[in-house]
Order: structure tokens, then C-alpha cells, then sequence
């Protein structure tokens, strides 16, 4: 039986605790982020918007979040994850506050910017922390556990928040939420440190030279081309319903009531939770079939809503439970884009190339949004309020094209780096 040192027990002890503080900023930033896809029925009402108007809500979210990936990783080298991560907090705490107050569109999408700026803070400096406090071959596992466990701020962003806000009212419901970013925002001040020994990060800033040769370097690897393709493909059309048009698709064009809908959303969070160590061990076990598992992932997401989309009349409820469950496999499955650049990239440029790989999914999720809410109000019979389903239908069916071009270039960059490999070690295995 092996016994550890003190101080190797207290290097873990501590590492968990800043991990599972870190992790609790992650739940708080995913709160955040998907708090306006329940109750964005309610928020075109208090707004008085149509579905292009309040598709732009998410669409300023997202855009600030990838716009903000590769500066942030700049920052993260320069000044560490705890100062970010208390940075990030601050900002979405002021956008939840500016969002419960904002009675007009420009106020509201500021607090959305805020809230965006927030979160592309913080999942990228969580990932750090875990480079620093763990060893390298835990790294895959404890992302995927890190992306998984983030999904509880999804959970409390359905049900509770439709509940709150239906009971007391927009203000009230937003208050609270800047209330428990507040709280985790004390607990990262309290507890998170960047390294073992407490060395606060001190470089030099890199110039702007070194910036751009950093990205050159990771940009001309296939793997990194090949990680952005796959969190492209794999990320959008999960990430799309849950953080907007997935509830208005369920109430007003399935025809569910408030609380089914918010219920089918907290069923596919919990999924994620199921089936995210799932991924990361077949990722573990079968480092060279990774691309084949993103193909099955987007297949069956894509067949699925063929049914769903194809079906007369309103989809039954096992179809719609069979949809949310599929859909649960996507965020998880996006996390594999993360993998490939670290497989691909040294350790020097990982950050850069994770920022490169974490702008596809979004930059995916951007223009599936947008095309959503156009669609919708394209399709929407004139005087009618709000879209029927032969709307949606057409609105969803927009994924399509986006499968079609991820799946093709996920295709291209996979064989890419797989001749890449084997020009360098001919008779070596490829991990893609």
C-alpha cells in the first residue's frame, strides 16, 4: 500500500479545492450564459420584440464570447486564472444586474455583452488551473468532468429560474441570479490560487509579434483545424436550443406547457451529466477512433431531428425525450475538439490552439441563431404573434447546412493530420 507525504496530500487536498471552487465559477458562468434560453418567450414580451430581434440578445452573447477567446488566453498567460476568473465574475454579475433592471433592447443586449464577456473568461482559465494542479494524464478526464459538471448551471437555469420568474416577477428572478454570481465570485476571491506554491503569474506581456507567430504556428497544425471542425459540428445545435430557441420550439410550436418545457431542458443537462465521462473514456481508450465518434454523434442529431422535423402534427412525447437525449450528447462530444489540440500541439501553444478549436462551435451557434430567428419571422403567418410549427420546421431546418459543411471539413483536416503523422513516423499510429 502506498502512503502519500504530507505535502503530496496536501498539494491534492488543495488542488481539489481550488478545482471544485473553479468548477462552482463554471456552473455560475453556464447559469449565466443559458439563463435567456427559458425565458425567452417571456423576454420578447417585456422587450416587445419579434424573433430577429431577440435572437440578437444571444447573438451579441456569443459573438463577444468567441471574439474574446484568443485575447483571453493573451490574458490568462499574463496574468492567470484567478484574476480572470474574478474579472469574469465581476462582469456577468453586472450584466445579470443591468438585465433584471433593462426595460429597453439597447440596455438589455449590453447586459448580454457583459454577460459574454464574463464567460469567455472563465471556462478557459478553469482549464488552466487543472494543467497546473493536476498531472498530464489526468488532463482529459478532468476537462471532460470540468465541461460535464459545468451543465448543473444549466439545471439551475430551467426549471428553478422559469419558477422564480413566474412566481415573483423579471426583476426579482434577475436579482437573484446576480446573487449567486456574486456568491461563487466570493468563493474564487476566498479559495482559488493559480499555482501550489501561491506564484502569481508576473511576465512580460507578449507582443503583438508573439502573439501572431503563436497563432500562425498552432492555425498551420491540421489537428488544431481538425479540433475546431469538430466542436463546429458537434456543439451548435445542442447548444442553440438550450440557450434560446429550444424552450419558444417546445411552447409554442410542440405546444408544451412552461414547466414540461423547462422540464425536457433540465432532462437534457442531465444527460450531459451521464454521458460526458462516457465520452472522455472512450476518448482515453480509443485515442484513434476519435473522429468516428463525432460522425456517430452528428449522424444520429441529425436523424433524429429529420424525425422530429418530418413527423405530422406535433411530435409525441417520446420523440421529443428521444430529441433532448441525443441533443444532451452534443456538448460533451464538443469537448473532443479540445482533445485534438492537445494531441497535436505542444505544450507552449496549447492555450492558443484551445482558443483557436473553442471559437468554431460558437462562431456555428452565432449563425444558427441568427438563421433561427430570420427564418422564424420569414415563416410567421402576418398578424399572427407568435410562429406556429411549420415555422420551426423550416427555422431548424437551416442545421442542416451547417452539418453538411462541418461534417466535410472534419472529414478533410482529420486525413490531413493524419498525413501529417504519418510523414513523420511512417509507421505510427494516428490519433484522430
Amino acid at each position: 500500500m502506498t502512503v502519500l507525504t504530507a505535502p503530496v496530500a496536501s498539494r491534492r487536498s488543495a488542488g481539489g479545492l481550488v478545482w471544485g471552487v473553479a468548477v462552482a465559477a463554471y456552473v455560475a458562468a453556464i447559469f449565466h450564459r443559458s439563463s435567456l434560453g427559458v425565458t425567452g418567450v417571456d423576454a420578447a414580451h417585456r422587450f416587445d420584440v419579434n424573433a430577429s430581434a431577440l435572437a440578437t440578445f444571444s447573438v451579441a452573447q456569443l459573438a463577444v464570447y468567441a471574439a474574446m477567446q484568443v485575447p483571453v488566453g493573451v490574458l490568462l498567460d499574463r496574468f492567470g486564472s484567478r484574476r480572470l476568473l474574478i474579472l469574469g465574475g465581476v462582469l456577468m454579475v453586472a450584466g445579470q444586474l443591468c438585465f433584471a433592471l433593462a426595460t429597453d433592447v439597447p440596455l438589455a443586449i449590453a447586459a448580454r455583452v457583459l454577460i459574454g464577456l464574463g464567460d469567455a473568461m472563465t471556462f478557459i482559465s478553469v482549464l488552466r488551473l487543472v494543467a497546473v494542479w493536476f498531472p498530464g494524464r489526468r488532463y482529459p478526464m478532468m476537462t471532460q468532468l470540468t465541461g460535464t459538471l459545468g451543465q448543473f448551471g444549466a439545471l439551475l437555469g430551467a426549471v428553478p429560474l422559469v419558477a422564480l420568474l413566474h412566481w415573483a416577477g423579471w426583476t426579482p428572478a434577475f436579482l437573484t441570479a446576480a446573487a449567486v454570481g456574486a456568491t461563487t465570485l466570493l468563493m474564487v476571491v476566498v479559495a482559488v490560487r493559480d499555482t501550489p506554491g501561491g506564484q502569481v503569474p508576473t511576465g512580460a506581456a507578449p507582443t503583438l509579434a508573439d502573439v501572431r507567430r503563436e497563432l500562425a504556428a498552432a492555425w498551420a497544425q491540421p489537428g488544431t483545424r481538425l479540433g475546431l471542425w469538430t466542436h463546429f459540428v458537434t456543439q451548435f445545435s445542442g447548444a442553440v436550443f438550450a440557450l434560446l430557441w429550444g424552450y419558444p420550439f417546445l411552447v409554442q410550436g410542440q405546444g408544451l406547457s412552461p414547466t414540461t418545457a423547462a422540464s425536457l431542458l433540465t432532462l437534457m443537462t442531465a444527460a450531459m451529466l451521464l454521458t460526458g465521462p462516457m465520452i472522455a473514456h472512450f476518448c482515453a481508450r480509443h485515442p484513434f477512433h476519435r473522429s468516428v465518434l463525432v460522425f456517430a454523434i452528428t449522424g444520429a442529431t441529425a436523424v433524429v431531428w429529420a424525425v422530429v422535423l418530418a413527423w405530422p402534427g406535433r411530435a409525441p412525447g417520446w420523440l421529443l425525450v428521444t430529441l433532448v437525449l441525443v441533443l444532451a450528447v452534443n456538448g460533451p462530444a464538443s469537448l473532443i475538439g479540445f482533445d485534438y489540440a492537445r494531441s497535436f500541439n505542444p505544450v507552449n501553444r496549447i492555450g492558443s490552439a484551445t482558443g483557436v478549436v473553442n471559437v468554431g462551435g460558437f462562431v456555428a451557434s452565432i449563425v444558427l441563431v441568427l438563421a433561427v430567428g430570420v427564418v422564424l419571422d420569414l415563416a410567421t403567418p402576418a398578424g399572427q404573434a407568435a410562429p406556429d410549427l411549420t415555422a420551426f420546421r423550416w427555422a431548424f431546418a437551416v442545421q442542416y447546412v451547417l452539418w453538411a459543411l462541418g461534417a466535410v471539413q472534419v472529414l478533410r483536416y482529420r486525413n490531413a493530420a493524419r498525413r501529417e503523422i504519418a510523414a513523420r513516423t511512417p509507421v505510427a499510429a494516428t490519433p484522430a
